[in-house]
């Protein structure tokens, strides 16, 4: 059974650099994505007429929100960048509170949003990944610029919609 996907769209400049991240990092066999910002892991299909409405009246009314990456860190298996936004989590609280009691266990846990640019690797192989890469590493703004729905595909999303932050900041 597929499952429905909630993302933050990156910006054009962030979400180029940050797949080049992942193309360059992240196993071949398993990199069937561009970098993508996750909100909700798992909601139910059968929710997914009542997630397009919601998701284009948040867009809609919302600015886009500021967002810094403000850190490397480990996944034990792979390496992300930690993205703050407080704006973001306000945005996703709301989602959440329209779909509680259909959230998966993942989702309903609490959110530590991050793009991961490395995963199922070995613990020695990300640890070697995230030393090299926080030598150099400066925290910076992060363009988000609206909220997509996607059908999870067992590997390949297929996006269902995508909507843009148009709301007066």
């Amino acid at each position: 059974m597929s499952a429905l996907i909630v993302t933050a769209r990156l910006g054009n400049g962030d979400a180029g650099w940050l797949t080049a991240e992942r193309q360059a990092h992240f196993p071949p066999e398993r990199n069937h994505l561009p970098a993508h910002l996750t909100m909700f892991h798992a909601l139910p299909p059968s929710s997914e007429a009542e997630a397009v409405g919601l998701l284009k009246r948040i867009a809609a009314s919302e600015p886009p929100p500021e967002a810094r990456i403000s850190e490397l860190y480990s996944l034990g298996r792979g390496v992300a960048y930690r993205v703050r936004s407080p704006a973001l989590e306000a945005i996703r609280e709301e989602i959440a509170e329209a779909f509680h009691g259909l959230l998966s266990a993942q989702d309903a846990g609490g959110w530590r949003p991050h793009v991961t640019i490395q995963n199922k690797v070995e613990p020695k192989e990300a640890k070697a990944l995230l030393q090299a890469k926080q030598a150099p590493f400066e925290p910076r703004p992060l363009s988000i610029t609206g909220l997509s729905l996607h059908r999870y595909l067992g590997g390949p999303w297929e996006e269902i919609g995508s909507w843009s932050f148009r709301g007066a900041g």
